[in-house]
């Protein structure tokens, strides 16, 4: 199989789960729970080993704490999904209104660019965005992560779509 055709078939199957994720957000913001939650329980017992090798006595009681709080914290997501998807769409709404404060603050000290619409506009619709997640925070927290996901995925499918057929066509020229 040629590695175009390997694209395509990642970037056909990309966008198809995406759409199953849109079809179901909910399911699909707990399936993104439940792999942070894997990953943060993971990550703590790794973290919490390297801690109790360590022959430095300073770092190791830290690096245990970190270790233990990560665990808890992959615990959490694994037996309370729902309080762990409401919790992880607050982050992001947390982080998408800090993002666009940010890009606002840059856009202001780009005035005299040819950028700086582009980085005003960008920052003001993250923040946009944010204040309507904020204001229907409620109905919205347990599928946004869902809605985020199957967004990523079409998008991402699109990618490897659009990557293959230049691959295809470059090396038909060649």
């Amino acid at each position: 199989m040629s590695d175009w055709l390997k694209f395509l078939l990642l970037g056909i199957a990309s966008v198809v789960f995406g759409i199953f994720a849109l079809g179901n957000t909910v399911a699909a913001s707990m399936a993104v729970v439940y792999v942070t939650g894997a990953l943060f329980l993971v990550a703590g017992v790794i973290q919490i080993w390297g801690g109790v090798t360590t022959e430095d006595m300073g770092n190791r009681v830290l690096t245990i704490l970190m270790g233990v709080l990560a665990v808890l914290l992959g615990g959490s997501f694994l037996y309370n999904p729902l309080e762990g998807a409401v919790s992880l769409s607050l982050l992001i709404l947390i982080l998408m209104g800090l993002s666009g404060i940010v890009r606002l603050v840059l856009a202001w000290s780009m005035r005299q660019s040819p950028f700086f619409w582009a980085m005003l506009i960008s920052g003001a619709l993250s923040i946009v965005l944010a204040g309507y997640i904020w204001a229907n925070f409620g109905a919205i927290s347990t599928s946004l992560l869902g809605i985020l996901l199957g967004i990523e995925l079409i998008f991402n499918g699109a990618g490897f779509i659009v990557m293959a057929l230049f691959i295809r066509s470059v090396r038909r020229k060649v």
